[in-house]
């Protein structure tokens, strides 16, 4: 992301650009969690700016974030349908779901997935049509977004971690594939084969390189690796984020305005965001602010579980390791 947001810099700066500035930023869709959730939140952490590069620059923030990132399985459209398989009511699940916890700098990070299996007490939410939804005990975590969207989503993992959520991302199906294919595929390695027929994906144990839609096809896997839980899906995933973050680095985006530009595009055309980074200037910013961020700096953790008393296909927070995690992300 951080790449991304630094070259779409020459995109907007580039001679003729204008048009191309305008599409990417009306691409972007965004939710006001903010003014839905009110003050009934965990405190913001304050940021505190890095000095400007020179005496006319914005400076850049360097505080500590959180951002819930989401992956919607999203039936809308015929190619999320076609990519997602199941049904064509236009339903969406949030199947991935992961805090990025950026570090004060901005050097490095922690990425915490939390299992969508996971058993919690889900609040009672606002919904867009007025009204809220009830608070529910034992409801599966990606319930949430089924009930209340990105709203319930926060304030769900908010309930969960009384850790303030800075920012918001979606991307869904559709979007992910073609990030993927814009920026020249990602390279994994698994350590085991896989077949699962309901990803349709067939993989040898070793080293690939993945079009979107074969990297789309592993990030939904489950029944093809380890016991077929969720857990596998989320090692899977987490895989893929390094992947990707190592394919932007060494895609030279700011040499290729045309590369660029369908690398911007394909991101900001499958993005939900919350209204503080609904502009293409504000991903700008943000990534700006990432530059130092890399693979190599960054660790992927889930969220300590254990199966539940009630449910043995389910899981539930491992107590007190779960609560020490979201400490340390304040």
């Amino acid at each position: 992301m951080a790449g991304v947001a630094l070259g779409c810099v020459l995109v907007a700066s580039a001679a003729g650009a204008t048009w191309a500035y305008w599409r990417l930023n009306h691409n972007i869709k965004s939710v006001d969690i903010d003014s839905a959730l009110g003050d009934d939140r965990p405190p913001r952490a304050m940021t505190t700016p890095t000095g400007p590069a020179s005496a006319s620059a914005t400076p850049l923030p360097s505080g500590a974030l959180n951002i819930l990132v989401l992956g919607s399985d999203t039936r809308s459209g015929k190619r999320n349908k076609a990519l997602g398989g199941g049904s064509s009511d236009g339903g969406a699940r949030s199947d991935t779901a992961m805090i990025v916890h950026v570090d004060e700098g901005r050097s490095e990070a922690t990425v915490v997935s939390i299992p969508r299996d996971t058993l919690v007490t889900r609040p009672s939410c606002p919904l867009s049509s007025g009204g809220s939804t009830s608070v529910a005990y034992g409801a599966m975590f990606n319930s949430a977004y089924s009930v209340g969207g990105p709203v319930c989503a926060v304030k769900t993992v908010e309930s969960m971690t009384d850790v303030r959520m800075d920012h918001y991302v979606e991307i869904d199906f559709a979007g992910f594939a073609d990030l993927v294919d814009a920026l020249g595929g990602v390279t994994v390695t698994t350590d085991e084969d896989i077949s699962d027929e309901d990803s349709h994906l067939d993989l040898e144990a070793g080293t690939h390189h993945l079009d979107g839609k074969e990297a789309l096809a592993l990030a939904r896997t489950r029944h093809g690796i380890g016991d077929g839980s969720d857990l596998g899906r989320i090692g899977l995933q987490q895989t893929l984020v390094k992947a990707l973050l190592d394919q932007v680095a060494s895609t030279d985006l700011l040499t290729s305005p045309t590369r660029l530009y369908q690398v911007a595009d394909a991101l900001t055309s499958s993005l939900t965001t919350d209204t503080d980074l609904n502009s293409l200037t504000e991903l700008m910013s943000l990534g700006q602010s990432l530059k130092a961020l890399s693979s190599a700096g960054t660790e992927t953790v889930t969220m300590p579980v254990v199966t539940a008393p009630s449910d043995r296909n389910r899981v539930v927070a491992d107590e007190p390791e779960a609560n020490e995690l979201w400490a340390s992300l304040k």
